[in-house]
């Protein structure tokens, strides 16, 4: 079911009659006193006679009812003998205050014989009675409007025994409209006309403190609305009776009462409405039980619907309550200013400084519908009624003294929309506060409070890390719930500015596509005074200037905020909607830009407005020049002040860091496209403004949020949006570099002095995040960590002309942090703690790979090959200055952790491995080894070409594990590419440095001394020529040389024999 079913209707002029112009009023004959038969012939007596007379009729009747001793069966029998009894009945009501036991028999014996009314009537009820009791029940209920007639000049305490009576009636006829079976149209007619006669009487003049309109207020209109609301289920009220209603209610708006009860009854009556129209998947709003229970139980579907559109319209624009002269301008007000020495003008009457937390409370109570149509749960917020003065509530609404309040007192405290899953019936302690996914921490329930303005100290709404309420996907359009109402919102969120007077308010009641926007043609508000107010400020009091309604027009464009963030995609809504919204934020925003501070309605927007930028909304980039102008008043400022204390600091900086980051891609995308100004007439110096002007001012909003943003997790996502910017700018002069090289070569001097060039931003980031990571992040683990992944981002960005001093200084820095982090005390240590020092080793890994050059610097080399003794030892060689220095084999290993330790050796391998080696000239490669036990085997000589598995080859291998930290696989086979059979082994080392494979030979020579050549030699230079060998030739020995065969011989030589011989 659609909510267009309503919408046929409300397209009207609610100042002409609407829905019910072609019908007659009844407030005339209400007000007349025609409608409501109280008058006795005993008036045409003497007070005193007739008070005698009384006296003693009503003693008499009141003895046999039962109540000082047993009930008798009543004495009058014949119609004309009971019709003159309540002549004198009559007159008993109406007898002065002083006559308490009298008025009190009155009500006694009328509450007794309107058991008349029910299947078994009491036994003292006349038989007359019992035989027509629809007849004497419309003359008794006519007769009861005596009692509730005020009493000039009486005591407090008459007035509280007055409002005791009057209590016992109301609460005798809730009990017999809901169990009585027997009473007719005419009854209920004449029942409802009662109710609204009393109330009009009570509630119609202007409010005086401690009388007993005042005392009844809140009572005689919960009673008129709930048998209202029996009487739908019955027999439909007439329109001339719901018209009535209308017009009366009308006359009550200076009573915060008739706000309250109106808000209570609009959402019972939306709760069941949401029942049918959605089914149970819709999620469900939850009310208290009691309030809840006002919808009679046979109430059917088409009358729900029709008593919710009514009743939402029963009190006419609730923006007239911001206009005070419209409010008082009835013939109460009227005839007690010229009766009155003080007050000149009605509309400055001492009750009416109540208006504004009516204001409030009537828009909240839309606001709330609007949120349960969308199916979100109710705002985190909850706008303090403190801040309209507490003196104004005291004196202008003051607490009620009924000395005998109903047993039920049905107020609407609390409400929120959970998904259907949750069970129903639950108690009233718990439901106050309940929503689908914040939890509440009850405190303490004020004594008057709207629909929405739970009575707890509500959690904070988180707006990144928590599951925010989901929107019903079944929800209505956001064009019906505009239809519905965007007129009341619109009308409410530019009270004050200058709209106000502008083409909307004439042409609100017509179809949304002939709406006209002439405004910009039209003569500019004064923004001192809302609506007529503004006419002549002189008569206007101070409690009702344009401040005081605040509260409540911040409350109308959080509303309008969260319907258009609503949007579903592919959805359309109408132009006109669009354009009056976009004024509306702008002229919210202009104000802030001239006030500049933080009032409601500026808090508001921020708060419902986080995905505004972020949904296809038709024209919503006219905006971000306003929203930016509002950024610069909210995330700059460090001791921000608020003008509302329902809402946080971190709340409202979360919500405004949201939308600085849908805009921090806005410059470079749309680049120098124009932005449009919804009045350029007004604003000319902005007719020209392009989306890249404005990207020095995010990038200098986002820098200086950064500066002075205290929460952890808003600083987490500027963080991310800093990376996003500067990763955005590299890219997009790199590609620029390319489309356009020519001019880009003649402008990077220019671009690296620009503030917002990527160089600039990337010399600004770092030297922000490491003096804030040294300083103030430093014990905040989850920053520190997600600032040295920005650190470790910004390493590896492309940035043209990199500042090698930067480079170095941030190099610096992270090893400060990560010598901090190492040297705090054992209590301080912890596993989160650990996490943040490896992760500040491998920022320091990063950068060292992504600027090798960094090594060359002797200092830094020095600064990270302390950092890496202090991982790997624990303590450093050299520690404070004038300390002396330890050797290695005097200092005990002592690490901060495993962890760390493993970190600074993966620092040590890079340093020593990979840096000046990555990223290769040659594209991508592998800083570990391919090989694997697989691919060994297959090399080996003794694999035969079989399959071979991953736990076959491995079984070839033998493991060991060195320091718990290294896994090495040897293999004790000659592999069979090798020329040189030798004992070999190859290892496999797996390690935290990745995975690396070595051949071990056993060898007596080295390889240049041993005989075979090999094809892999490095350098085998030229080929050596063959030569032949010469011919060995066979000599004899010589045993002597060849100078003794030269001596001559004698006998002597030849006395020993030759060997030969």
């Amino acid at each position: 079911m659609n909510l267009g079913v309503f919408n046929r209707v409300n397209w009207k002029d609610s100042d002409h009659g609407g829905m019910y112009s072609e019908w007659a009023s009844l407030s005339s004959v209400v007000t007349s006193g025609a409608g409501v038969d109280s008058t006795s012939v005993l008036l045409k007596l003497p007070a005193a006679a007739g008070r005698d007379v009384a006296l003693c009729v009503v003693r008499q009747l009141a003895a046999n009812l039962g109540i000082a001793q047993a009930a008798e069966p009543s004495s009058l029998s014949t119609d004309k003998e009971v019709l003159w009894c309540m002549e004198v009945i009559c007159y008993g009501l109406s007898l002065p205050l002083s006559e308490h036991d009298t008025i009190r028999d009155c009500v006694n014996v009328y509450c007794e014989w309107l058991t008349s009314l029910y299947s078994v009537p009491k036994l003292s009820v006349p038989r007359p009675v019992s035989e027509d009791p629809n007849l004497y029940a419309r003359k008794m209920i006519s007769h009861f409007h005596n009692l509730f007639v005020p009493r000039k000049g009486e005591g407090g305490d008459t007035i509280n025994r007055q409002a005791v009576l009057c209590h016992r009636v109301l609460r005798t006829l809730q009990q017999v409209t809901h169990h009585s079976v027997l009473m007719d149209r005419e009854t209920w007619e004449v029942l409802l006309l009662f109710l609204l006669a009393i109330n009009d009487t009570l509630l119609a003049p202007p409010t005086v403190k401690d009388d007993v309109g005042d005392q009844l207020c809140e009572r005689v209109l919960s009673v008129l609305l709930e048998v209202w609301l029996v009487a739908c289920t019955h027999h439909f009220p007439s329109p001339p009776l719901w018209k009535t209603l209308r017009e009366m209610s009308m006359t009550w708006r200076h009573r915060m009462a008739l706000v309250e009860q109106w808000n209570r009854v609009n959402l019972a009556l939306t709760q069941r409405l949401l029942e049918f129209m959605y089914g149970p998947g819709f999620p469900e709003l939850k009310i208290l039980e009691e309030d809840s229970a006002l919808i009679p139980p046979g109430m059917t579907n088409s009358c729900i619907a029709q008593c919710w559109f009514r009743f939402l319209h029963c009190i006419g624009n609730p923006v007239d309550l911001c206009r005070p002269t419209v409010v008082s301008q009835t013939h109460k007000f009227l005839q007690f200013a010229l009766t009155s020495e003080t007050v000149v003008d009605p509309c400055q009457h001492p009750c009416l400084s109540v208006l504004p937390l009516n204001f409030l409370k009537a828009i909240k109570g839309i606001a709330g519908q609007v949120d349960a149509f969308l199916g979100i749960a109710s705002q985190s917020y909850t706008w303090d009624t403190s801040e309209l003065g507490e003196r104004d509530r005291k004196d202008a609404h003051p607490p009620s003294h009924s000395p005998t309040p109903p047993p039920v007192r049905r107020l609407a405290k609390s409400f929120s929309v959970t998904p259907s899953a949750v069970t129903k019936g639950i108690p009233k302690a718990s439901l106050i506060g309940l929503t689908s996914s914040r939890i509440h921490t009850s405190t303490h329930t004020p004594v008057n409070s709207g629909p929405s303005s739970t009575s707890s100290a509500t959690s904070m709404l988180s707006l990144g890390s928590e599951v925010r309420s989901p929107l019903a996907p079944a929800r209505p359009k956001c064009n019906s719930i505009l239809h519905l109402f965007g007129e009341w919102l619109f009308e409410a969120a530019q009270i004050g500015t200058e709209l106000t007077k502008g083409g909307f308010r004439e042409g609100s009641n017509k179809r949304p596509n002939s709406v006209m926007l002439d405004h910009s043609r039209k003569g500019s508000l004064s923004l001192s005074q809302p609506g007529s107010l503004s006419e002549d400020p002189l008569e206007a009091p101070s409690c009702l200037s344009i401040d005081r309604y605040q509260a409540g027009r911040a409350e109308a464009v959080g509303a309008l905020c969260r319907i258009f963030c609503a949007k579903k995609t592919g959805e359309e809504i109408l132009p006109v909607y669009y354009a009056r919204f976009y004024l509306t934020l702008q002229q919210c925003l202009k104000q802030v830009e001239m006030s500049k501070e933080c009032d409601e309605c500026l808090a508001c927007i921020l708060v419902n407005s986080t995905d505004l930028l972020r949904l296809d909304l038709d024209g919503v980039l006219m905006l971000v020049p306003s929203i930016i102008d509002a950024l610069e008043i909210v995330l700059p400022d460090k001791d921000l002040k608020l003008k509302s204390p329902s809402i946080s600091k971190v709340e409202l900086r979360r919500a405004a860091i949201h939308l600085l980051l849908s805009m921090l891609a806005l410059p470079l995308h749309f680049q120098n496209l124009g932005i449009k100004d919804l009045t350029p007439s007004q604003s000319q110096e902005r007719s020209s403004l392009t989306f890249l002007q404005l990207k020095p001012r995010l990038m200098n909003l986002l820098i200086n949020a950064l500066q002075v943003e205290a929460d952890p997790q808003n600083t987490q996502m500027l963080l991310g949006g800093l990376m996003l910017s500067v990763l955005d700018s590299a890219l997009f002069e790199e590609m620029d570099q390319v489309t356009q090289p020519d001019v880009v070569s003649n402008e990077t001097t220019s671009n690296l002095l620009s503030s917002d060039s990527a160089h600039a931003l990337f010399v600004r980031a770092t030297y922000l995040v490491c003096h804030r990571l040294i300083s103030s992040w430093k014990t905040d683990l989850n920053v520190s960590l997600a600032a040295l992944e920005l650190l470790s981002g910004l390493a590896r960005t492309n940035i043209r002309e990199t500042d090698a001093l930067e480079c170095k200084r941030a190099v610096k820095w992270v090893c400060d942090y990560i010598v901090y982090q190492c040297w705090r005390p054992p209590p301080a240590h912890s596993k989160d703690l650990h996490s943040t020092i490896v992760a500040a080793f491998q920022c320091a890994e990063a950068w060292l790979v992504a600027h090798p050059f960094l090594l060359q610097d002797k200092e830094t080399l020095h600064t990270v090959l302390e950092v890496v003794e202090l991982g790997i030892s624990g303590s450093k060689s050299q520690g404070k200055p004038g300390e002396q220095i330890k050797m290695k084999d005097d200092k005990e290993l002592k690490p901060v952790s495993m962890r760390v330790r493993d970190a600074a050796e993966s620092l040590l391998a890079i340093v020593l491995e990979q840096v000046g080696y990555f990223p290769a000239a040659c594209g991508a490669e592998s800083l570990s080894c391919l090989l694997d036990e697989v691919l060994l085997v297959r090399h080996c000589n003794s694999w035969q070409g079989e399959n071979l598995t991953q736990a076959s080859a491995v079984s070839k291998f033998r493991y060991f594990v060195v320091e718990n930290a290294t896994v090495l696989a040897l293999l004790e086979e000659p592999l069979g590419n090798d020329q040189d059979p030798q004992p070999t082994v190859t290892v496999l080392i797996r390690g935290g440095f990745g995975r690396h494979a070595w051949t071990l030979q056993l060898r007596h020579l080295p390889r240049h001394r041993s005989g075979t050549k090999y094809q892999h030699t490095p350098n085998p230079g030229r080929p050596v020529p063959l030569e032949d060998p010469p011919p060995r030739s066979h000599s004899r020995h010589k045993y002597f040389p060849d100078s003794v065969e030269r001596i001559p011989q004698c006998k002597v030589d030849k006395s020993i024999p030759d060997l030969n011989a």
